[in-house]
C-alpha cells in the first residue's frame, strides 16, 4: 500500500495530471455508452477535421474563412453526389451479381475439391471434402437470410440513410463555419492550468490529421489503382473488388491479407490457372507492395512510428470496443496513449527539476 501510494502521489499529485486523466476518461465513457446515438456527430466531426486541411490551405492563400468554408463544402456536397449516384449502384449491382453466381461458383469448386482426395490420398478424404462442402453451403444459405433480411428491413435502412443525409452535411457545415465559436465554448469549462494537456494535444493533433488525412489519400489512391489494374485485365468484379482493396488499406497487416481472398478466388473462377490469373495475381502482389513501402512511408513520413504489436493491439481493443471507427482510428488512440505517456515524465522531471532549483535558491539565500 505504501508503494501504491507513492506511485500515486508522484503521478497523480499535479491538478494537470488530474484534469487530463479525467478528461479521458470522460472522452472514453461518453464514446462507449453513447457512441452509437452520437454516430452522425462523430462521423460529422471527422469529416469537418477531413476537410479542414483544405480550408486552412485556402486560409492561408489570404481567402476569408466564409468563401473558404464555402467552396470545400461545395466540393465535399459533390463528391458525396458522385459517390452516391455513380459508384454505390455499381458496386450494389455487382455484390447482387455475384450473390447470384456463388451457386455455380460453388459447384466448380466442388468438381476442384473432389479431386483432392485422389490425388492426395494421405492428406485428405472424401468424408472431409464432403464436410468442408456443406460448411461452405451453410455459409452461404445463412448469407443468402441475411440479405433477404436487409431487403425487408430497407424501409427503416432508407429512413436512416435520408436522416443521415441530411443530419451530417448540415453538421459538417456548421463545424466548419463555427469551429472558433465551437472551441472558445469549450475552452470557457476547462481550467486554466492545462499545460500538459495543450502539449499532448497539439503533438496529437498534428500525428492524428497527418494520419486521417494520409489514410484517406491512401484509399483513394489505392482504390483507383487497383480499379484501374482489374478493368484492364477484364476482372468480374472489378469495381466491387477495388473498393474491397482500397478500404482494406484501414486495417494494418490484417486488411490485406483478408481481401486477398476474393481477389484470387474470383481470378481462379473467371480464368483457372491461366496466364491471366498469374499476370493478374502478380500485379496485386506489386500494388500491395508498392502501398506498404512507397505510398505509405510517403504519406505518413510524419507519424510517430509505432512497434507493430502496438498496432496490432490497438486496432483488436480499440476495434472491439468502437467498431469500425475504433479500427480507423486505432493508429491515433495509440499515438494518444504514447504521446500522454511520454509527456507525463517528460512534466515530473521539469517539475522537479524546477523544484530542487528553488530549494537550492532558498538555501543560498541566507548565506549570501
Amino acid at each position: 500500500m505504501r508503494a501504491l501510494n507513492r506511485w500515486l502521489s508522484r503521478y497523480f499529485s499535479d491538478p494537470q495530471i488530474l484534469f487530463l486523466v479525467s478528461a479521458l476518461f470522460v472522452l472514453f465513457a461518453i464514446l462507449l455508452f453513447f457512441g452509437r446515438m452520437l454516430t452522425p456527430v462523430l462521423a460529422s466531426i471527422v469529416i469537418a477535421y477531413l476537410l479542414e486541411g483544405l480550408v486552412g490551405l485556402l486560409e492561408r492563400q489570404r481567402w476569408p474563412r466564409w468563401a473558404a468554408v464555402s467552396v470545400v463544402f461545395a466540393l465535399f456536397m459533390l463528391f458525396v453526389v458522385s459517390m452516391l449516384l455513380g459508384v454505390l449502384p455499381s458496386v450494389s449491382r455487382q455484390i447482387r451479381d455475384l450473390v447470384q453466381q456463388l451457386p455455380n461458383m460453388l459447384a466448380y469448386g466442388q468438381q476442384v475439391l473432389m479431386q483432392l482426395p485422389e490425388r492426395y490420398p494421405d492428406l485428405i478424404t472424401s468424408a472431409q471434402i464432403a464436410e468442408l462442402i456443406n460448411s461452405i453451403r451453410r455459409d452461404i444459405a445463412g448469407l443468402g437470410q441475411q440479405l433477404l433480411s436487409l431487403s425487408l428491413s430497407s424501409v427503416v435502412g432508407v429512413i436512416t440513410l435520408l436522416v443521415y443525409l441530411i443530419l451530417m452535411p448540415l453538421l459538417v457545415f456548421f463545424f466548419l463555419k463555427d469551429k472558433e465559436l465551437i472551441f472558445a465554448w469549450f475552452r470557457r469549462w476547462l481550467p486554466r492550468h492545462r499545460a500538459i494537456a495543450g502539449d499532448v494535444w497539439k503533438k496529437v493533433d498534428r500525428q492524428i490529421s497527418n494520419y486521417v488525412r494520409g489514410k484517406v489519400w491512401e484509399i483513394l489512391i489505392v482504390w483507383v489503382v487497383s480499379f484501374v489494374t482489374f478493368s484492364l485485365f477484364g476482372l468480374n468484379y472489378a469495381l466491387l473488388l477495388s473498393v474491397l482493396v482500397g478500404l482494406s488499406v484501414i486495417i494494418p497487416y490484417i486488411g490485406a491479407s483478408i481481401v486477398t481472398i476474393p481477389v484470387v478466388l474470383i481470378a481462379w473462377f473467371q480464368w483457372g490457372w491461366g496466364p491471366a490469373f498469374i499476370w493478374l495475381t502478380v500485379s496485386y502482389i506489386i500494388i500491395q507492395a508498392l502501398d506498404g513501402n512507397v505510398l505509405v512511408p510517403l504519406l505518413f513520413s510524419e507519424v510517430v512510428d509505432l512497434h507493430p504489436v502496438a498496432i496490432i493491439v490497438a486496432i483488436l481493443v480499440f476495434g472491439g470496443i468502437w467498431g469500425f471507427w475504433g479500427v480507423f482510428f486505432a493508429i491515433p488512440l495509440a499515438t494518444l496513449v504514447q504521446a500522454i505517456l511520454s509527456a507525463l515524465p517528460r512534466h515530473l522531471d521539469a517539475e522537479r527539476a524546477k523544484g530542487e532549483t528553488t530549494d537550492s535558491a532558498l538555501e543560498q539565500g541566507p548565506s549570501t
